[in-house]
């Protein structure tokens, strides 16, 4: 880390580098969706099922809450892009021990220092990104974020898949051992990364800050008026939040319960609108609706290709449309989605005491039309969920933050994500066992809780600087309903710095920042 790298700012490139920690996490999750099903993985670990394969599965994101917990202060430290480098190396390990398990301890062990790295890329990833991109591109830039997980999810489903006609432990032990190829990949293209400008003005690095924010904005013109104006406002924000509550108060005193509050609440309803059980269960669903063998796996992998495409789309109207209308439709959607495929498997379901092929995680069966309806709904929840809860929560969760607050907040926010995570992976096969088809009605209803909040709670943040969302958030602010995109204050403040400008007034002022450090270190 110690070597000079030239570094390259093109924010859509940072993103794609960046964003291969996203890719981690949906390796981990096919290497096991894609393998759970197949007989060589059912003999080796003797059927797993219930809890057991609850603890296999929720591994990862058990581990994620530990990475997450301790993601903030390391990125607080030593900065948001050497912080992602340092979870590459927990990721080697993890895999290490996967491909080397001689039974499902280790195997879970494996999977739990592998959660550490998701935990801290899930969470710098997208804060990295908050900080380098435009505000009119901040959504998009983030999305690529969801686009590398479900990428992840995509390849690694169909290597598994392949993987799956090996015979004996070869098997799974191939597909997992692939997964040590993106972290290699993100390691050697960490270091062409340039370091976040925020972070480094929040460590009073003041010359190379402007330095690296008007690469990123304006090919290396330190006097372009968008350059000034947003030096000034993160200054302005970084000097008043120095002066303002320490420690864990700042999260909770004048109004930013409000922020914290939207921050985890949003990244723990992405999980409990129950859409990841259609990733890491997929297979099962499946198998309700009578498909088995190769044609469940195919068709579980056209389930995968569907959450790319969407992603992909959301990646061109994000910025536009806003975030709060994707929330509150989405989740909406997504609930109505769950009560049909419930409502379907309760109403024409068979009971299969011993479990469909043995599988004793799915006790009940539709066949015919109604196993039609469960396949084209949990196909359509997957698409809703793509174009809304999957990419925006963790676009939203990365933006209500404050530079001060951002790298621990956007970690308390992926703390709520996994450990509801882990509850569901934990959860869901056993409640499949037990109560089967009531499963998706208790997901549809906390959708339309997700759905309710959102309206209610959720301001919107498109086409704004990361620091007036700000003023979203204080006590006496609009009303979230009436908030909409755009509006920024940022783009006053550049008209403001242009007319200076033009009058040759402060032409050399980001010149005289570079001289003297005006921010001083925390």
């Amino acid at each position: 880390m110690g070597l000079t790298m030239p570094k390259i700012y093109n924010t859509y490139f940072l993103a794609v580098i960046a964003t291969i920690g996203g890719m981690l996490f949906g390796f981990d999750i096919s290497s096991m969706s894609a393998i759970i099903g197949t007989k060589q993985y059912i003999y080796y670990f003797n059927n797993p099922h219930g809890l057991v394969q609850g603890a296999i599965g929720s591994a990862l994101a058990a581990g994620s809450v530990v990475g997450a917990l301790f993601a903030g202060p390391l990125s607080d430290r030593i900065g948001r892009r050497d912080s992602i480098f340092i979870a590459c190396l927990f990721w080697l390990t993890g895999t290490a021990i996967q491909v080397a398990c001689n039974g499902y301890g280790m195997l879970i062990g494996g999977r739990l220092i592998n959660g550490i790295c998701v935990g801290i890329t899930s969470s710098q990833v997208p804060v990295y990104l908050a900080e380098i991109a435009k505000k009119e591109k901040r959504g998009s830039i983030i999305v690529i974020q969801q686009l590398a997980i479900e990428w992840g999810i995509f390849i690694m489903f169909f290597v598994g898949y392949g993987c799956s006609f090996i015979a004996g432990p070869a098997s799974f032990r191939t597909a997992w051992g692939i997964q040590f190829v993106p972290a290699v990949c993100l390691m050697l293209g960490i270091p062409f990364l340039p370091r976040s400008p925020r972070w480094l003005a929040k460590v009073g690095r003041t010359k190379q800050a402007v330095e690296v924010l008007a690469c990123i904005q304006a090919h290396g013109d330190i006097n372009d008026p968008l350059v000034v104006a947003e030096w000034e406002e993160i200054t302005t924000v970084l000097q008043a939040e120095r002066e303002a509550l320490q420690g864990w108060r700042k999260f909770i005193k004048n109004g930013m319960w409000r922020r914290t509050f939207a921050g985890t609440s949003v990244q723990a309803w992405q999980q409990l609108s129950g859409a990841n059980v259609m990733t890491y269960y997929v297979v099962y669903v499946f198998e309700m609706a009578g498909l088995t063998g190769n044609v469940n796996l195919v068709s579980s992998g056209v389930q995968y290709a569907l959450f790319i495409v969407f992603t992909g789309a959301v990646f061109f109207f994000i910025d536009r449309t806003g975030r709060r209308p994707l929330l509150i439709y989405g989740a909406l959607g997504m609930g109505i989605c769950q009560f049909v495929v419930g409502g379907v498997l309760g109403s024409y379901g068979t009971y299969v005491p011993g479990g469909v092929q043995g599988n004793l995680n799915v006790i009940v069966q539709v066949t015919g039309g109604p196993a039609h309806t469960v396949i084209a709904f949990a196909y359509l929840l997957i698409i809703i969920y793509a174009l809304s809860l999957a990419p925006v929560a963790w676009v939203y969760a990365a933006e209500v933050w404050s530079l001060e607050t951002r790298a621990t907040g956007m970690a308390l926010a992926s703390v709520a994500n996994w450990l509801f995570n882990f509850a569901l992976g934990l959860f869901v096969p056993p409640a499949f066992g037990n109560i089967s088809w009531k499963t998706f009605i208790i997901f549809g209803t906390l959708c339309f809780g997700a759905a309710i909040q959102a309206y209610l709670t959720y301001p919107e943040t498109a086409g704004k600087s990361i620091e007036e969302i700000e003023l979203l958030f204080r006590p006496g602010g609009p009303k979230p309903w009436h908030t909409k995109p755009g509006d920024s204050l940022l783009d006053a403040r550049i008209d403001a710095v242009r007319d200076m400008q033009e009058k040759g007034v402060g032409m050399d002022k980001m010149a005289d920042i570079q001289e003297v450090e005006k921010i001083p270190s925390p």
